[in-house]
């Protein structure tokens, strides 16, 4: 049996911060792990942000809830995890995404916690685990499984790469030149036909 991996912003449902961004007219928050490879650095920013401009955690679950996943996502979903064991791993965050969980079915999701204070200010981030996409899949190996995974960011490439076949989706061109080893697609019924014949090389050893 294969396990797929999918990452879930970019890849299920829109970008977070880029649809903030566009709420509070902050082009600062626009930045993904499209654009900076270093997570820790790139939180870092974004919390310094929320607290310079007074946004809370309703804030942005505000914005979050007039969000759905992508066009075409929840069929995809539907079709893999009718052929493949699916998990989301994700460097979200619950406090953020478990809402739009239900528009994606309730897949399994794995991802990260916020810290919120009295006040519902963004405190702090806890990793799950650091690098845990990557050490998701490795152990998901190590159980005997195949492993296929798909994602779009510099977040994701680690997990690609540790899997027995990684698929770049809808990736910027950056993310592309910078990691050719792996195949690109733009479209679900592509991504779909990939993982499929990553599977058959998968079987054949």
């Amino acid at each position: 049996m294969e396990i797929v991996c999918l990452d879930m912003e970019g890849v299920l449902v829109p970008e977070i911060w880029i649809n903030f961004s566009e709420a509070t007219g902050i082009p600062e928050l626009r930045r993904t792990t499209r654009d900076e490879p270093d997570y820790d650095v790139l939180m870092k920013g974004r919390l310094k942000i929320l607290d310079e401009k007074g946004f809370k955690l309703a804030d942005i679950q505000k914005v979050i809830a007039e969000m759905g996943p992508m066009d075409g996502a929840r069929d995809f979903l539907d079709d893999l995890r009718g052929r493949y064991q699916v998990v989301i791993l994700s460097d979200t965050f619950y406090d953020f995404v478990w809402p739009l969980m239900e528009s994606l079915g309730r897949p399994t999701l794995f991802c990260h916690r916020l810290e919120i204070d009295d006040t519902g200010r963004v405190a702090d981030y806890k990793l799950r685990l650091r690098d845990h996409k990557r050490e998701a899949v490795k152990r998901f190996k190590q159980l005997n499984f195949g492993t296929i995974a798909a994602g779009d960011s510099y977040n994701d490439t680690a997990m690609l790469g540790e899997a027995d076949a990684g698929i770049l989706f809808k990736a910027p061109d950056n993310v592309i030149a910078e990691f050719p080893q792996f195949p690109a697609v733009t479209e679900y019924a592509e991504l779909t036909a990939g993982i499929d014949e990553a599977r058959a090389r998968i079987r054949k050893g």
